[in-house]
C-alpha cells in the first residue's frame, strides 16, 4: 500500500541570536534578602497584588504607579494601613518610566492590560530591575521575541504570573509525574471554560472582535507544559486549530461595546492540538461566551496512572503504582475514592504551615494560588535561586494566541512552535 506523505507544519520565523548573547535557563542573580518592588498599575488587579506583597516577609513595596493619580495615592494609603512604609507615588499614561529610575527597586510587577505589558516590562529590564508579568505577557510573536532577546540581552528575570501553575492540585499531580506515579505520561490536557458575562472590558472585547484563535491561553497550557517538563527534557513541536463560529461573539459586543459590528473573528470554542517531539499530545480549550460551570479541564494522562481535577478531581492507579504509595484498591478497581486522592494531595503537595496556608486562602479566593505564586518568587529573588517559571516559559505559553489564529486562517493547518531557547529547528530524529 502506497503511503500518504505527510503535511509539513507552517514555518515559524525564528531570530538569530546577536553576537555574544546566550540564553537565560537557570538564571539566578544575586539574593535580594530585602526585596523592593514596584507596581505598575494598581486597579483591582494590581491592588490585590500589594496586599499580597505586603504580607510576605522581607518584602518592600518601594513604589506603585497607575494613570489616575487618585488610585495610586489610595493604594500607598493602603499600604500604610496594612503596617508597610508609605511607597513613592507615580501617575500618568508614560509615569512606568520613572519608576523605573527609582534607585533600589529589585522587581518591577506588571498589572496593566495586555496591550501595553511589552513595551514596560522592556524598559523595565533595560534598567537592570526583574519583571514579574501578568498574563498574557505578550500577544504577538515579535513581541515575544523581544522579551527572550531582551531577558538575554540584560540577563534580567521576566516572569509570567501564571498562578493556575501553583494550585494544590496540579502542583501536586506534577510532584506526582516527576517522582513516575502515573507512569510515563502520553497526553495532558488544560483548558479555561469561564464565561466573562458583566466582566467584559471594552479593549478585551475589541482584541475578541478582532483575532480568531486561543486568545487566552496560559491557564490551559502552563500546568500542562510543567507536567511534561516543556523546554527541558521535551518541547513542543507544532500545534493545530479549531474553532467554532462566533455564535454569541457579536451580540456580545453589541452589549458591551454599544454598537453592532458586522464580523467578530473569535469562535465562541477554540479547540488546540499540540504534538511534542517526544511524541506526546497537549488538548488545550477555550471558551469564553457560553454558559458553562468554570473548568481549566487539567488531565494527566499516564502509562500507570490518571489525574483530573474537573468536575470533580479524580486519580487513577495501576495497582503496582497504589501499592507503591500504600493505597489498598479493590479488586478490579482502579479509581482512588476521596479520602484516598485527599491523602495522596496531602503528601505531594508542598508543605506550608497551617498559618501560611489560612493566610493565603484569606488574600486569595482561589484556594491561595496567587500568593503562592508570590510568595516563591520572593524567595527565589531572596535567595538568590533560580525562578520556577522563565522567560521561555513566557514565550511558549503566550505563542498559542498567534499560532492558534495563524492554523485556523489556514484551514486549521498544522504550524511549527519555535524552540525559543535554542533555536535550532527539530533534528530528523526528534521528528520521529
Amino acid at each position: 500500500m502506497e503511503m500518504m506523505s505527510v503535511v509539513r507544519p507552517l514555518e515559524t520565523f525564528v531570530p538569530a541570536r546577536a553576537a555574544g548573547q546566550r540564553d537565560v535557563l537557570s538564571l539566578a542573580l544575586p539574593p535580594m534578602p530585602l526585596l523592593k518592588v514596584a507596581f505598575v498599575s494598581v486597579g483591582v488587579r494590581g491592588r490585590m497584588a500589594v496586599t499580597r506583597w505586603c504580607h510576605i516577609p522581607k518584602v518592600e513595596i518601594a513604589a506603585v504607579c497607575d494613570v489616575s493619580k487618585e488610585v495610586a495615592e489610595e493604594v500607598a494609603r493602603h499600604v500604610e494601613q496594612l503596617g508597610k512604609p508609605r511607597p513613592k507615588v507615580y501617575w500618568g499614561e508614560t509615569a512606568y518610566l520613572e519608576l523605573c529610575q527609582q534607585q533600589g527597586i529589585n522587581l518591577v510587577y506588571v498589572c496593566t492590560d495586555w496591550m501595553s505589558h511589552v513595551p514596560i516590562a522592556i524598559h523595565a529590564m533595560e534598567q537592570g530591575r526583574s519583571v514579574a508579568v501578568e498574563v498574557p505577557a505578550a500577544l504577538t510573536l515579535k513581541d515575544i521575541w523581544r522579551l527572550v532577546d531582551t531577558a538575554e540581552q540584560t540577563r534580567q528575570h521576566c516572569m509570567m504570573l501564571e498562578n493556575a501553575v501553583y494550585d494544590r492540585f496540579e502542583i501536586a499531580v506534577c510532584q506526582m509525574v516527576r517522582e513516575g506515579l502515573l507512569g510515563e505520561l502520553v497526553h495532558v490536557e488544560g483548558g479555561y471554560a469561564h464565561p466573562i458575562g458583566n466582566r467584559w472590558t471594552p479593549w478585551r472585547m475589541e482584541y475578541s472582535r478582532l483575532n480568531a484563535g486561543d486568545v487566552y491561553p496560559t491557564h490551559s497550557i502552563g500546568p500542562v507544559c510543567r507536567l511534561l517538563d516543556i523546554h527541558r527534557t521535551d518541547r513542543m513541536y507544532y500545534l493545530t486549530a479549531m474553532q467554532t463560529n462566533a455564535f454569541l461573539g457579536a451580540e456580545m459586543y453589541q452589549v458591551v461595546m454599544g454598537k453592532a459590528c458586522d464580523s467578530f473573528a473569535n469562535g465562541d470554542q477554540n479547540s488546540t492540538m499540540i504534538r511534542t517531539a517526544k511524541g506526546k499530545t497537549i488538548l488545550i480549550q477555550h471558551n469564553v461566551m457560553t454558559p458553562r460551570p468554570y473548568s481549566r479541564m487539567f488531565q494527566a494522562v499516564g502509562t500507570a496512572g490518571y489525574a483530573a481535577k474537573y468536575p470533580v478531581p479524580e486519580v487513577l492507579l495501576s495497582p503496582e503504582m497504589a501499592a507503591k504509595v500504600g493505597i489498598e484498591m479493590e479488586d478490579n478497581k482502579l479509581s482512588l475514592n476521596a479520602s484516598q486522592i485527599e491523602s495522596l494531595l496531602n503528601h505531594y503537595a508542598p508543605s506550608f504551615p497551617s498559618e501560611t496556608i489560612a493566610l493565603a486562602k484569606e488574600l486569595d479566593a482561589r484556594g491561595g494560588m496567587s500568593y503562592f505564586m508570590d510568595l516563591r518568587l520572593a524567595q527565589c529573588l531572596q535567595q538568590g535561586l533560580p525562578l520556577d517559571m522563565d522567560v521561555y516559559d513566557l514565550a511558549e505559553w503566550c505563542c498559542i494566541a498567534e499560532l492558534s489564529k495563524r492554523s485556523i486562517e489556514y484551514g486549521s493547518m498544522p504550524v511549527m512552535i519555535p524552540d525559543f531557547v535554542h533555536r535550532t529547528p527539530l533534528s530528523d530524529k526528534e521528528k520521529i
